[in-house]
């Protein structure tokens, strides 16, 4: 077996405009709960893997923020998935890859973060994706799991979050 990349954090070797604090984070809050992050070459199909406290991220991945997003989703899967889940065919292992998924979304994109980057005035999907340190791909993906989740808006202290168009608004006293 072929030896990944160990990440580590103290001797990240990331250039600085390529660094990403939510990347960093993620790997603190993995080792923190004794999960061990390895970067290595996997089949292209493969972003990422947990197994027995190990997460695998495909090196072969372009962005940090894509591995943010996968790291994110498998950290996810940590908390909140049991067994083997590998074969997709499987109702359970879908339902579960589903959680992991949502687990990402949320602990990323909580809804304060989106009244963040609405509030700077950060318009249009890509900038907001942009601001929020994950893939545009990831952005939709929260917001249709948060319309799944709350409906077309959510009520988060005095504030109104429209996810079709995504906006926000203030509640007036």
């Amino acid at each position: 077996m072929r030896k990944g990349k160990r990440s580590k954090v103290s001797n990240n070797s990331f250039a600085p405009e390529r660094r990403n604090n939510n990347y960093e984070n993620l790997i603190l809050e993995a080792c923190s709960q004794d999960v061990i992050v390895i970067e290595k070459k996997m089949p292209e199909r493969l972003k990422g893997l947990y197994s027995d406290n190990v997460i695998y991220i495909n090196q072969c991945i372009q962005t940090i923020t894509e591995k943010t997003c996968i790291l994110a989703e498998e950290i996810g899967h940590y908390h909140t998935t049991v067994g083997d889940i590998l074969d997709q065919t499987e109702l359970n292992n879908r339902k579960q890859e589903r959680r992991a998924r949502e687990w990402a979304n949320q602990h990323l994109i909580p809804l304060m973060r989106i009244i963040e980057a609405c509030n700077a005035g950060i318009e249009g999907r890509h900038n907001i994706a942009e601001f929020l340190g994950v893939t545009e791909d990831f952005l939709q993906h929260t917001i249709v799991h948060y319309q799944r989740k709350y409906g077309l808006y959510a009520a988060y202290g005095q504030t109104l979050i429209y996810f079709e168009p995504l906006s926000v608004t203030a509640l007036i006293e």
